[in-house]
């Protein structure tokens, strides 16, 4: 009897604490109450909560409570409860307004957040589930592989961009960061990667002579243990892999112009052998999955290319011309400037790569511009479309620098239906709208950090 007797002033004092917290927000609910209304709720309220708690009748306590009250409260000075409960209307009327000015105040920060636009993304084609490919692309932020993720995804495909970030940069895919079709992850090729693609372009590997020559080990790796694991990965998934391989596997050539079925004039130990060898090994790992584990493949031999997006510092002919140019530093040639070189534009090279991929040609092709230019030719053709006033000066010549270079590519015409379009003054004076930004950029940036 006893426990249920606590049980029931348990609820009772529950019920009544309820109801005087509701009581309690009334000044701020109805601030316009009258105030004898307000003073009777709020006597009701302890009332309530009194009989609660003694487990009496309100209607046996309510006469006793209300004369007790009443008296009481003609005992108090009027002046005072008059003075506090203007106290707590202005009280009420500070927080209402400090309320509509917080509310103003977010409504304002969300309108601003509301007005920030939309990120824009290059128009893409739209492609059906069966047309449409996943492709992977290693070395997807570098110069060349960022240039062939555009062309992809402006087609309709899905791409992965994969890169260690050596030499490659983010911002050459920046724009396209966020797009449902794209995926840039950070990873090295010399470690396994596992994911579902139905093509892959391997084009991760240093390729300028500074940079490959900074680590030849890793180099040698990148090109050997990272050509596995893509290798490994093609064979699992049957996609169908490319190897951008090089021009730098004919070595110091003694044919002129060099077609697929020279094998070439190698230095094996000298200090261009690790790029030289590890695209020449890497050739033989594609062959011999393609045999033993039937992946089909594809080889693309790249001869010297330019464009937008070229390292400023990676010590190739066109960036080291272009920027001495346009800073009217004299413009270095290593040897006599006698050795000849054939430049083709990155977009060409891109649209070669391609058609490659979806050819049916499995053994090396080469991607090329056959235009050949001896280097102090090209000094001067740099020069003139810069408006320069740049001296030439002569180096030392490098070890193991070829002396000739320039692609058959009969075997690309005809196999699958290449070659450049863009004519090399076309191309160069592109790349020299280019650079000319990117030098601008970095003067302000070093001017900034100055102040």
């Amino acid at each position: 009897g006893n426990r249920t007797k606590d049980l029931q002033l348990i609820r009772n004092f529950s019920d009544a604490r309820s109801v005087l917290c509701r009581l309690s927000f009334l000044p701020l609910m109805l601030p316009k109450l009258p105030r004898k209304l307000f003073l009777g709720m709020i006597l009701l309220a302890v009332i309530i909560f009194i009989c609660s708690i003694n487990s009496v009748s309100v209607v046996e306590y309510v006469p006793n409570v209300v004369q007790k009250t009443v008296d009481s409260i003609d005992s108090i000075s009027k002046t005072e409860l008059i003075k506090r409960i203007e106290e707590l209307q202005s009280e009420v009327d500070t927080l209402k307004k400090k309320m509509d000015k917080d509310s103003s105040l977010g409504a304002q920060q969300s309108q601003s957040f509301r007005t920030i636009p939309a990120r824009v993304y290059p128009e893409v084609r739209f492609r059906s589930e069966r047309t449409r490919k996943r492709i992977l692309v290693t070395g997807g932020t570098g110069f060349v592989g960022s240039h062939l993720v555009d062309k992809l995804l402006l087609d309709g495909h899905e791409v992965l961009a994969l890169d260690n970030f050596f030499t490659g940069r983010r911002r050459n895919v920046e724009h396209w960061v966020g797009h449902p079709n794209f995926e840039l992850v950070h990873h090295d090729v010399v470690n396994s990667y596992f994911v579902e693609v139905d093509q892959i372009y391997h084009l991760a590997s240093p390729a300028s002579p500074p940079h490959y020559m900074y680590n030849p080990v890793k180099t040698i790796k990148t090109n050997s243990i990272g050509t596995i694991n893509m290798l490994g990965l093609a064979k699992r998934v049957k996609a169908t892999m490319l190897l951008a391989s090089t021009s730098e596997i004919y070595g110091d050539p003694e044919v002129h112009p060099q077609p697929e079925s020279y094998w070439g004039h190698v230095n094996p130990i000298g200090p261009r052998s690790c790029y030289d060898e590890g695209k020449r090994v890497a050739e033989s790992l594609m062959v011999a999955y393609a045999k033993q584990e039937q992946v089909a493949i594809r080889i693309a031999r790249i001869f010297n290319t330019f464009g937008p997006r070229m390292h400023m510092n990676d010590g190739r002919v066109v960036s080291n011309f272009i920027i001495q140019a346009i800073q009217d530093k004299p413009i270095t040639i290593y040897g006599n400037g006698n050795q000849t070189r054939s430049f083709q534009y990155v977009d060409d090279l891109v649209d070669g790569l391609i058609a490659l991929m979806n050819s049916n040609v499995t053994s090396p092709v080469n991607l090329g511009n056959p235009e050949e230019h001896t280097i102090s030719d090209f000094a001067h053709i740099i020069k003139d479309l810069v408006g320069s006033a740049s001296t030439i000066e002569h180096l030392e010549s490098q070890v193991d620098d070829p002396q000739q270079r320039k692609p058959d590519i009969r075997k690309a015409a005809e196999s699958i239906g290449w070659q450049p379009k863009v004519k090399m003054h076309d191309g160069i004076r592109r790349t020299i709208e280019y650079f000319r930004k990117e030098i601008h950029d970095e003067d302000n940036k070093k001017r900034k950090s100055d102040l």
